[in-house]
């Protein structure tokens, strides 16, 4: 197993197995030229995206990176998830982790503020 084990989560293989399951739907629903089948299909492969996205901000998805061997582990619940992932897009869209990159944005605005000619 490798140091990132990247994907090896909960979140990320019930998300892969919703999904593949709307894509069998959407395929079944092209075969039978059945436009209700196909919208069945879309809805449960964009459901997948919110299935996986609950599960990661439950703690059951992890960030990437290296992270130490007792976390290797599937069923190990992430302890930062509550806080929220530095650079996580779904972390941020939950308002996780805004507190911190915004008291940074704040202080890098009010340093740069003084540094900046009127020109610039």
């Amino acid at each position: 197993m490798s140091l990132y084990d990247e994907g090896h989560t909960i979140a990320g293989w019930t998300g892969f197995g919703v999904a593949t399951v709307g894509g069998g739907v959407v395929g079944v629903g092209v075969c039978t030229a059945s436009l209700p089948v196909v919208a069945a299909g879309l809805a449960v492969t964009g459901a997948s995206v919110l299935v996986t996205w609950f599960l990661h901000l439950a703690g059951w998805g992890k960030p990437p990176g290296v992270r130490p061997r007792g976390q290797w582990g599937m069923r190990v619940r992430d302890t930062q998830a509550r806080e929220g992932h530095t650079g996580c897009v779904g972390c941020r869209l939950a308002g996780r982790g805004r507190a911190r990159g915004a008291a940074v944005a704040a202080e890098a605005t009010a340093a740069g503020a003084a540094d900046l000619s009127p020109a610039e």
